[in-house]
């Protein structure tokens, strides 16, 4: 006989699950109700200015102070990347070169503005996605904030928590990361108003307008990318725009120069990501100097070592053996989780010693913006911890990684992006990829998955990118049927080098 202890914890139970499932069912109808399928991109309702750009104006006086005396990164905004000839030139690379993968899209990019310029520049120098990107951006950090808060204060099972996150969770964070990205390249704030500022500031003798612009960028993607475990502030900010010069370099896209350098940005950010799960050349970082060490004998004086690199080792990649996919997912699951681990370990210590030990030779002014960073992040993630308990921060942790490792969705166009492809019709190496998988993926993506397209012209917002198919169909390949599953499977059981970095020419004339 049931006694109404019993009854009422069964209801209580029946009433949360209940909860749990119609908050998932709202989040999908927010997510997509502004969305027509009637074609294979982005059809937006219009929308009037967003509360989020007055969230986003409030600047903090001390973080612009950093921001101003760190001189070694430079944020794209709107045009200013775009030169009157058609070539786009590197703002922050430490070098006036470009990797031959760069070069390659610069040719394809040149190509098509000959050819398409008058449909292809437009997009370029006039289009943004402030209206879609700030209020999206808001909604998306919003949500991302009351699911953990969510996830934490209701005491959701462990099991529940990974299902919030796989979705809407994982999506919301790669569409964080979609935004901020859009930010970094100053495809977010109206473009047209930009230019009319830099021209008054010019007439009256005066720069305020563009530093203030700046400054903005900078604290949207400062303050964009919280609630967050590990964040893309730093990725995006000293690591993005290097990657469209240096990608695939065997010289300069390496995790030895990576954590070596002097200079404040990564000579190519995406390395800390790609080591997980294809081969690079050069050696491998950071290197730990332990100098307690120095009169012990037969101990090291320093270390190097490699999350990413000692997890990719352990692939079985020399033999086409049945049970090579599940180890290899496994493995890069294993390294690629631990190192987001460590990094959320390491915000701490920044905050605490204000310094990140990881990059032992970078200047002042790095470290300064690490720490100011590290101590705003924390300090958020421990509200939430203190609100909601550690759960609140396992859904963010999950959210934040879950996009990337199979069989997610996103992370067939994650692990595919930069491959060492082969051109069917001309033979030569392909060092950029896009999946089409139809409308649905595109919209969970966020865009992300016009990765070619975006290489080819960096500053062309996201919601724009899928009219360069149409506009310039002979220089992508055509169809929206690209088999998820496979594409994975192939990145897990045959991994590239990195993005043609094996490969010392590539002919672009075919491209």
């Amino acid at each position: 006989m049931v006694n109404c202890t019993q009854f009422r914890n069964f209801a209580d139970a029946s009433l949360h699950r209940t909860r749990f499932c119609l908050l998932q069912f709202y989040l999908l109808i927010l997510c997509f109700a502004n969305y027509s399928p009637s074609v294979d991109a982005f059809v937006f309702a219009p929308t009037s200015k967003s509360p989020g750009a007055v969230i986003f104006a409030s600047l903090n006086h001390n973080h612009n102070q950093a921001i101003a005396s760190s001189s070694s990164t430079t944020i794209s905004v709107g045009t200013s990347v775009i030169g009157d000839d058609g070539t786009l030139p590197s703002s922050s690379s430490p070098s006036p070169t470009f990797s031959t993968a760069a070069e390659w899209h610069r040719d394809r990019r040149k190509a098509m503005i000959e050819k398409y310029g008058d449909q292809i520049l437009p997009l370029e120098r006039s289009t943004s996605s402030q209206n879609i990107g700030l209020p999206l951006l808001a909604i998306t950090n919003l949500s991302l904030l009351s699911l953990s808060l969510f996830s934490g204060v209701n005491d959701l099972e462990v099991f529940e928590i990974f299902g919030l996150a796989l979705f809407p969770g994982s999506m919301f964070s790669l569409w964080q990361l979609q935004i901020l990205h859009d930010c970094l390249h100053g495809s977010l704030f109206d473009k047209n108003k930009q230019q009319l500022e830099s021209s008054d500031a010019t007439v009256q003798g005066s720069s305020n307008n563009g530093r203030s612009r700046k400054q903005l960028q900078n604290d949207v993607l400062f303050w964009g990318s919280m609630p967050s475990i590990f964040g893309y502030f730093l990725y995006l900010k000293y690591g993005h725009l290097t990657h469209h010069s240096n990608v695939g370099d065997p010289d300069r896209a390496s995790l030895e120069k990576l954590f070596d350098s002097s200079q404040s940005n990564f000579e190519d950010g995406d390395v800390l990501f790609v080591a997980h799960r294809m081969k690079l050349k050069g050696g491998i970082g950071p290197t730990f100097e332990l100098p307690f060490f120095r009169e012990v004998p037969f101990l090291p004086e320093k270390i190097t070592m490699s999350i990413s690199k000692g997890g990719f080792d352990q692939w079985k990649i020399d033999s086409m053996e049945s049970g090579n996919l599940p180890w290899n997912v496994a493995v890069f699951a294993s390294s690629f989780l631990f190192e987001r681990f460590m990094l959320l370990i390491n915000d701490f210590v920044v905050a605490i010693a204000g310094r990140n030990f990881f990059f032992p030779n970078k200047p002042d002014s790095f470290h300064r913006e690490c720490t100011e960073y590290a101590r705003a992040a924390s300090l958020v993630r421990a509200t939430l911890l203190l609100i909601g308990g550690w759960k609140t921060l396992l859904f963010l942790y999950l959210s934040e990684t879950l996009w990337s490792i199979p069989p997610h969705p996103a992370s067939a166009m994650f692990v595919s992006n930069h491959p060492s492809a082969v051109d069917e019709n001309t033979g030569d190496c392909v060092p950029s990829m896009s999946t089409y998988a139809g409308l649905w993926y595109s919209l969970f993506t966020l865009g992300t998955n016009y990765h070619c397209e975006h290489h080819d012209f960096p500053t062309i917002p996201f919601h724009k990118l899928h009219e360069l198919r149409r506009i310039a169909p002979e220089f992508y390949r055509t169809g929206t049927e690209d088999d998820l599953l496979d594409v994975m499977k192939k990145s897990f059981t045959e991994p590239d080098y990195y993005a043609c970095m094996d490969v010392h020419k590539l002919n672009t004339e075919s491209a």
